[in-house]
C-alpha cells in the first residue's frame, strides 16, 4: 500500500474515518478550500454525505486494484494487529 490521497469537500460535506489498526479518528469535511491529507497504509470510510456533496479525491499515483485492501480482517493482518 503505497497510496496518498488529499480528500476535499468540493461540495456538500460528509465524514471521513480514518484508522490505523489502533485508533480511529474522524473529520467532517464541508469546506472546499480544506483538504484531509490521507497518508498510505490507512483505513479509511466516507459516510454520512449531504445532499448534493461530492467528493474530490487528489491520488499520488494512478488506481492499481492490487494496492488496495477491501477486507478490514485482512487490513490488521497488513498491520500486523
Amino acid at each position: 500500500m503505497e497510496l496518498e490521497q488529499l480528500i476535499v469537500a468540493a461540495s456538500g460535506s460528509f465524514m471521513v474515518t480514518l484508522d490505523d489498526g489502533r485508533e480511529k479518528r474522524s473529520f467532517l469535511l464541508n469546506r472546499p478550500y480544506q483538504g484531509l491529507y490521507v497518508k498510505s497504509g490507512m483505513w479509511r470510510d466516507l459516510s454520512d454525505f449531504s445532499s448534493g456533496a461530492v467528493a474530490l479525491v487528489l491520488a499520488s499515483d494512478v488506481y492499481k486494484e492490487e494496492d488496495y485492501i477491501r477486507d478490514y480482517q485482512k487490513f490488521l493482518q497488513f498491520r500486523g494487529l
